[in-house]
């Protein structure tokens, strides 16, 4: 009977030394992978341009109200109130339409990052299958690590090949 005990011990002990055990910095891949940087440079000047237009719609809206109220001292009640329903019918569906750009482009920027998401974690497998790991965790912020050896650690082995695969 203690035979078959140690024999089981010492089947898991080796069960355990052949697992090989690595883990990424997911803050830092996403940070410094190349495709994201740039990800995230088109996302910001989309950004500002949708800026802009909606800082220059409400600028001249702004005008187009002020004419409006010069306007209507000389119009009747009747007009003006007309008038004055139109155009913040106008102002009401532009505002309408500019929050359904910026919506689409929130979307479209958080369908592009779950890409980059996937693409990283599909990287990662290939990485641990192609390299004998039997885990490869990931640590940095919110990770799963909190310590590890840095024998261990394949951030920047798996960032190199991320990025010599990025093509501009």
């Amino acid at each position: 009977m203690k035979k078959v005990v140690v024999l089981a011990i010492a089947v898991t002990a080796m069960a355990c030394q052949q697992n090989k055990i690595g883990y990424v910095d997911s803050v830092k891949v996403m940070e410094e992978y190349q495709e994201k940087i740039d990800v995230d440079a088109r996302f910001k000047t989309k950004a500002d341009a949708m800026t802009k237009k909606r800082d220059s719609i409400s600028q001249a809206f702004q005008m187009e109200l002020q004419e409006f109220q010069t306007k209507a001292q000389k119009m009747s009640q009747k007009n003006a109130q007309e008038e004055y329903a139109q155009l913040q019918q106008r102002g009401q569906f532009v505002g309408q339409q500019l929050q359904q750009e910026e919506q689409q482009l929130q979307q479209t920027g958080q369908a592009e990052m779950d890409s980059l998401v996937r693409k990283v974690k599909k990287e990662i497998r290939a990485y641990g299958k192609a390299n004998g790991y039997t885990y490869i965790l990931g640590g940095g912020e919110g990770g799963s690590v909190i310590y590890g050896e840095e024998a261990n650690d394949v951030t920047d082995a798996v960032l190199k090949i991320l990025n010599d695969r990025y093509e501009n």
